[in-house]
């Protein structure tokens, strides 16, 4: 990309990105019972652990959270839909976006049982990242606390690189928070992109949607 003709790039459109198995939404009120399902199910504790919420107390908390939350444009929610049963399986956020440096963080990432360590999480990633660097951005972030080592392990599957821990750099649910830090760019993606497509076509799954080879096998 020529820098000298760089110009501030387009801010995500509230709209639908459609994958084979899944499609992500803009998140509206309308996602609130299967979205809320997901939310609540048993391990609830577990996927809230190291978010900024905690899991909903009950369907009234959850109905005030996602009203304020579909209306927020940065966070920009989406509900993670299963393309087949066509529920509200879970929901993802691209944040802290950065149109005139061209950088857009994945975050809020609440994927339910349906959704976890399944082709459905992998494609809903894709999709974000096939986006923002359709858009032109240059940098992709993934960020989570530094003690969280299910997410930083899910980030270096999905091509992130790591860059390094922001010691004390948040203080959430009462806690001290290092921030470990990764980042795909644009260059990053033109050698993964090609990857992800080969994994996530259908041959590489068995019967039960097990997969046959990992997606680091498909890495350049």
């Amino acid at each position: 990309m020529d820098l000298a003709v760089w110009s501030a790039r387009p801010r995500p459109a509230r709209a639908a990105l459609e994958g084979r198995y899944v499609r992500l939404e803009p998140l509206e009120p309308r996602h609130a019972d299967t979205l809320y399902q997901a939310a609540s199910a048993d391990g609830a504790e577990d996927r809230f652990r190291w978010l900024f919420e905690s899991p909903p107390r009950d369907r009234a908390e959850f109905d005030a959270w996602i009203r304020t939350a579909s209306a927020s444009t940065d966070p920009l929610f989406f509900a993670v839909i299963d393309q087949v049963t066509g529920r509200a399986e879970g929901r993802q956020a691209l944040m802290r976006i950065d149109q005139t440096h061209g950088v857009i963080e994945i975050g809020s990432i609440m994927w339910g049982p349906a959704l976890q360590q399944t082709r459905m999480a992998t494609e809903a990633l894709y999709l974000f990242a096939e986006h923002v660097f359709a858009l032109g951005y240059r940098r992709f972030e993934w960020k989570c606390n530094d003690l969280n080592a299910p997410s930083k392990r899910a980030a270096i599957r999905f091509g992130f690189k790591p860059e390094g821990v922001f010691r004390q750099h948040m203080v959430v649910k009462g806690a001290s928070r290092d921030t470990a830090w990764f980042a795909m760019t644009d260059q990053d993606w033109r050698r993964l992109r090609r990857g992800y497509q080969a994994w996530l076509l259908p041959g590489n799954f068995d019967a039960c949607g097990r997969q046959i080879r990992k997606l680091e096998e498909y890495r350049p």
